[in-house]
């Protein structure tokens, strides 16, 4: 089953959506993290975000939307960026970002890939493809990064578990395309 273009835009307009946000939460993080190396990768993670956003953003008005057009995911899944963007600790905020979020996104990118005709998708293909390999490099780094300052390493294993759990109760981030239109057509 091909997805529709509207499908489509819906769907790269909420992950553009998602990668701003975690844009912007790495960028909350660097002031606050006393750690220098931390504040070193997650500033390269920033800019690895930028792009993925950028690339996406430029997708969705191939996806006959506005340039750069974000889409909110369900209140569900806002919830769950709400609660990762508020740790405070930098061993959770490193274990939430490279154990929890990456992978789950992962995740979620391969399925659309699963799910969309790469002939009539090519372009977020290829997109989705770059996405995947720099979050592999973004979560390496991560781990790296763990190894080397033992301190930020240790985070309860139920915490992870509790926040993996969050994130994977959402079965679709991804607002429908009938809801969306709705709800500018009440805002209006």
């Amino acid at each position: 089953m091909s997805l529709s273009v509207k499908d489509r835009g819906a769907w790269v307009a909420t992950y553009r959506y998602i990668h701003v946000a975690l844009m912007e939460t790495l960028a909350r993080w660097v002031p606050t993290t006393p750690e220098m190396e931390v504040k070193l990768v997650f500033g390269s993670h920033i800019w690895y975000m930028a792009q993925h956003a950028d690339a996406l953003g430029k997708r969705t008005h191939e996806l006959r939307l506005a340039l750069q057009h974000s889409i909110s995911p369900v209140k569900e899944y806002l919830g769950f960026l709400d609660e990762l963007g508020g740790v405070t600790e930098t061993s959770r905020r490193i274990s939430g970002m490279y154990d929890v979020m990456l992978p789950a996104l992962e995740v979620r990118l391969r399925s659309y890939l699963e799910r969309t005709d790469h002939l009539m998708d090519a372009p977020t293909v290829r997109i989705l493809e770059r996405i995947l390999d720099e979050e592999q490099r973004m979560i390496r780094e991560g781990r790296e990064l763990r190894d080397e300052l033992p301190a930020v390493g240790g985070v309860d294993a139920g915490w992870i578990r509790r926040l993996a759990a969050t994130e994977s109760a959402v079965s679709d981030p991804v607002t429908p395309p009938a809801t969306v239109v709705s709800a500018v057509r009440d805002a209006s």
